[in-house]
């Protein structure tokens, strides 16, 4: 039955993501292919106090780089073969955009709580952009769902999963330690999450593109026949139906699942900046998207690619055995502490950014929040995060994946009634810089 749901979300999802990725790439003239204008305003001297829009792109990488980009590459690799790896290179060319889009959304209709403090996000352009604040409680609904439900389950998951294949150690205990590790962090708010993922994310991002930037220097020889692999298989049609379509669809989902584009859980990080130049703040998330895809996930791919990977076969298969076992067969038992390393790092920086989308969410549903709510929701979520440990991965996966479709659903088709302001906005950059 799960697979029946997310077969039919997906496709819808799909759909709408790619025809409005070509609608917006067309009506907003690119904004994804402008690498100028992106660094430009990545190196932008921030204005006020309170967290920059380079804070705020590093809290978002946290939520980016996760489980996706290592477990969620080698899944796609697993079953739909190298050619995923293209659709996925395509689908984050296109769907840069969304980021582009919602970021821009996002700033423009943030509200500030009781603290004085920027929340924005989805839900919110939602509300303010169309009139629709039931829709958007259904989508901070669905946000505290995926995130507090899904995807920090999946996190504790995998990172138990990596632990399992150095040496066993019970999930119960993986799991406390976790519980402890998070609750000091996210009792501490925003701010502490932000400097946390401030410290994390550049640190984690350097370390595993060197060590599998090494694996393939060492491995030279096989990548001009793997890029030809990844491209043949792409457009191979042994069957269409049963075989292209499905392919492309994994490629689609790992794609959307690995960078977020889409979903606009970027714009809940990216809206709590003091910065009212939407258009910059837009350029710096679709880098975040670029780092996540083409530096972290294309990494994973083709050591993976690089590996005897077709020879193994895993029960209950998460992902990150997949990733661990590529490593492996090139660094020997080094290979398994690389990537247990890895997985904890890129893993614990996506649950204190999950947290704190899913605070945001409670927040919006709720206006009035008090401590206690919110120590309520730190106590489930380090009750979900010590249960994921434990959990089957299948389930967790299944589960994740329907909850991103519709999350997709939902913002898309914001993102589509409210094109005209983003193109309005860009009108008014433009004006503003001559």
């Amino acid at each position: 039955m799960l697979e029946s749901v997310n077969k039919l979300l997906w496709g819808l999802a799909s759909f709408m993501i790619i025809g409005c990725g070509f609608l917006f790439t067309a009506l907003f003239r690119g904004p994804q292919f402008q690498f100028k204008k992106m660094f430009q305003a990545l190196f932008k001297k921030n204005s006020g106090e309170g967290i920059s829009a380079m804070g705020t792109l590093m809290m978002v990488l946290a939520g980016r780089i996760g489980v996706g980009s290592l477990a969620g590459v080698a899944l796609a690799i697993y079953y739909g073969g190298p050619g995923t790896i293209f659709w996925m290179w395509m689908i984050t060319l296109l769907c840069a955009i969304h980021t582009f889009a919602e970021t821009v959304l996002g700033n423009l209709y943030k509200e500030k709580d009781f603290k004085k403090v920027y929340k924005g996000g989805p839900m919110y352009y939602i509300k303010n952009g169309l009139s629709k604040p039931k829709l958007g409680f259904i989508y901070a609904l669905f946000i505290l769902i995926a995130y507090v439900g899904g995807f920090i389950g999946i996190q504790a998951n995998t990172i138990t999963k990596s632990l399992n294949m150095i040496n066993h150690f019970p999930s119960f205990l993986v799991g406390l330690i976790l519980v402890i590790l998070t609750a000091l962090i996210i009792f501490g708010g925003v701010e502490r999450i932000s400097s946390m993922t401030n410290k994390l994310v550049p640190f984690m991002t350097l370390f595993f593109v060197s060590v599998s930037l090494y694996i393939l220097i060492l491995s030279w020889k096989q990548i001009p026949s793997i890029l030809g692999s990844i491209m043949t298989n792409a457009f191979t049609i042994k069957s269409f139906l049963g075989g292209f379509i499905p392919m492309i669809m994994i490629g689609i989902q790992r794609g959307i699942f690995a960078m977020e584009a889409g979903l606009g859980t970027g714009s809940i990080a990216s809206s709590i900046t003091n910065s009212d130049d939407s258009i910059s703040l837009g350029y710096i998330q679709v880098i975040g998207v670029y780092i996540t895809m083409f530096l972290i996930c294309t990494s994973t791919a083709l050591v993976i690619l690089c590996s005897n990977y077709v020879e193994v076969n895993f029960m209950d298969m998460n992902g990150i055995e997949l990733t661990q076992h590529a490593f492996t067969h090139f660094l020997g038992s080094f290979g398994n502490y690389f990537i247990f390393i890895s997985i904890l790092l890129f893993s614990f920086s996506t649950i204190l950014t999950g947290y704190y989308y899913g605070e945001s969410s409670l927040k919006y549903m709720i206006p009035k929040t008090t401590p206690i709510h919110l120590t309520i929701l730190k106590m489930i979520t380090l009750l979900i995060l010590f249960i994921g440990a434990m959990m089957s991965s299948t389930i967790l996966w299944k589960i994740v994946d329907i909850m991103v479709a519709i999350l997709a659903i939902i913002n898309v088709y914001a993102l589509y009634e409210l094109k005209d302001d983003v193109k309005n906005e860009i009108t008014l950059n433009k004006q503003r810089k001559v």
